[in-house]
């Protein structure tokens, strides 16, 4: 085996237990938690229509076409004043959350896998 093919397995194993470990952190938390890390601006939210493991994939790997792709989409945002607000009412307001330095990736599953139109 050639020393590049030997790389591109040891990547792929490295992305492979990477996805695994992404995938075991994904949880449901509470708005509550969520404050210090909105106070931090640290909060990403992720469209329901995008896997949230696939994001926080792409963010620790550095795959800026593909970030900068779902920006520009309104598919990766940041919470707005608004949504904080909302949200602050209803402190037990559950999201599915994925923590990837020093981001914390949120999906609402309220909004089903269609989430809001884009």
């Amino acid at each position: 085996m050639t020393e590049g093919g030997g790389r591109r397995t040891e990547n792929l194993t490295m992305t492979q237990d990477l996805r695994t470990e992404l995938t075991n952190m994904v949880g449901p938390v509470e708005w509550h938690n969520l404050l210090p890390h909105a106070a931090r601006d640290n909060l990403v939210i992720v469209n329901p229509g995008l896997d949230l493991v696939d994001v926080g994939l792409a963010i620790a790997g550095d795959n800026v076409t593909a970030v900068n792709r779902w920006i520009r989409e309104a598919l990766v945002t940041k919470p707005t004043a608004e949504q904080l607000t909302e949200w602050d009412r209803d402190r037990s307001r559950q999201f599915q959350a994925l923590i990837v330095q020093p981001y914390v990736l949120i999906q609402d599953p309220a909004l089903g896998s269609s989430g809001p139109p884009v």
